[in-house]
């Protein structure tokens, strides 16, 4: 049977978060390949009211600095609408990347239950995606993405914990396979 590599990981802040996304970015991830999730209530206290933060202007603009670390979290969250970010008023929450398009297909119906079961849909524990359920409710930030090799999963891993990442889950990669 064919398991999911989806690996996750919990940021209780955005420099955890950014740092956490630089890794991703440093091995050749796009925003394409990372799923986000968030409370409305966490977006506008870590990134500012409307997704615009001095990372995402800077960005925008395209020029000096800005330029050097446009695609930043920051950059991506000013631009959700266009990365093809679900926000899910109902429910508060913000959901970007693979998780997104299962919440978005009807999945969302109770506050929770919406996102546990995007969450244990994408392979995740049953138990550490209520964790993750009561992080996001508490301001925090879920990063995932599926590594394309074993060793980009140990890098993540290693990177992740390094910026202060919590409840990481890193399935086993030969379970996956």
């Amino acid at each position: 049977m064919k398991h999911s590599r989806l690996m996750t990981g919990m940021f209780r802040d955005r420099d955890s978060a950014e740092r956490a996304y630089e890794s991703l970015r440093s091995r050749g991830y796009t925003r394409d390949d990372v799923t986000l999730l968030m409370s409305e209530d966490a977006r506008r206290r870590h990134f500012g009211e409307g997704g615009d933060t001095e990372l995402g202007t800077k960005a925008a603009e395209g020029a000096g600095i800005g330029a050097a670390i446009g695609g930043g979290l920051g950059a991506i969250l000013a631009g959700l609408a266009a990365a093809g970010a679900i926000a899910l008023p109902g429910i508060g929450l913000i959901a970007m990347g693979p998780i997104a398009a299962a919440l978005a297909g009807g999945a969302a119906g109770a506050v929770g239950g919406g996102i546990i079961g995007a969450l244990i849909g994408a392979g995740i524990p049953e138990e550490r995606a209520r964790r993750y359920d009561q992080g996001i409710r508490e301001g925090n930030i879920v990063m995932g993405v599926t590594p394309r090799s074993e060793e980009d999963a140990e890098y993540f891993d290693r990177e992740w914990r390094n910026c202060r990442g919590e409840d990481i889950y890193r399935p086993s990669w030969r379970e996956a396979a």
